[in-house]
């Protein structure tokens, strides 16, 4: 296998609307939060891939649930964040922390992106040989037109999180965990009902769902012209802030943001 062969990512679908990433080379692969076993063995059977690793963002069950039966045969690393019990994690990482990994070949930067829990993480793969363009798996932080919910973190977390990612490249592939783009357009809408780019994303995203393929991966520079939650400087999501919430002012876009996610939660 060429070194630089270019790194497929394919989406293992779980449960109902969870996506378990895929990175492979052909022969060797990593997958990110295995909440679910099964259909990785199978993916992997049926496309005789070899698991070299595992990534895991959040201690969530639906995404760590899958680890200890994917490790009953196999001796690999399991990276997780420093902070969570992660069963099975043998590398605890931090902001910074650089993975070296040689098969599949891709190394990626560490995010801390605390918000939808505390210990939050996300992997970001830049510019490489075998990397067409940035890749970042984000876990539950980020959604295609949408954000995690507050967990255990505070909006001041998110907004901070969300602006770690603001400032990656444009062409960035964000591999979101969870199918949730539908839903999250409809509440984006109400924020910004005059957002030109959204209106048009809600089109191609129905299109996408009724022929049962993945609305992701979506981009940073998407994200920034059509996620209210990364958009929380912008007059129309400000407006809306305030009418949903009756105050007056905010001092920050993180006060903005957690008017929305509140109302979000129960849009």
């Amino acid at each position: 296998m060429d070194k630089n062969t270019v790194l497929q990512v394919w989406p293992i679908p779980a449960f109902d609307d969870n996506y378990i990433w895929c990175i492979h080379d052909g022969i060797s692969a990593l997958v990110v939060d295995p909440g679910d076993a099964q259909p990785v063995l199978e993916y992997l059977m049926v496309n005789s891939l070899i698991l070299k690793g595992i990534l895991i963002t959040h201690h969530h069950p639906d995404h760590t649930g899958g680890i200890l039966k994917l490790l009953q045969d196999v001796n690999i690393p399991v990276y997780g964040p420093v902070g969570d019990n992660i069963p099975g994690r043998t590398v605890a990482v931090m902001q910074d922390d650089k993975l070296e990994i040689a098969a599949p070949r891709i190394s990626f930067k560490v995010l801390e992106v605390p918000g939808h829990t505390l210990s939050h993480i996300a992997y970001f793969a830049n510019m490489q040989a075998n990397v067409v363009e940035p890749m970042l798996f984000c876990g539950d932080t980020l959604f295609a037109s949408g954000c995690g919910r507050l967990f255990e973190g505070t909006p001041t977390q998110m907004s901070e999180s969300l602006g770690k990612f603001s400032l990656l490249p444009k062409n960035t592939l964000v591999y979101c965990a969870h199918e949730y783009t539908v839903s999250n357009i409809r509440f984006a809408l109400a924020v910004e009902p005059n957002n030109l780019n959204l209106l048009s994303w809600a089109e191609r995203a129905q299109s996408l769902r009724k022929q049962g393929l993945p609305t992701l991966p979506t981009t940073i520079g998407q994200e920034l012209q059509v996620n209210p939650f990364m958009r929380c400087d912008q007059p129309e999501v400000i407006f809306m802030a305030k009418k949903v919430s009756g105050q007056k002012e905010f001092p920050t876009p993180a006060h903005v943001l957690g008017v929305i996610r509140a109302w979000k939660d129960r849009f």
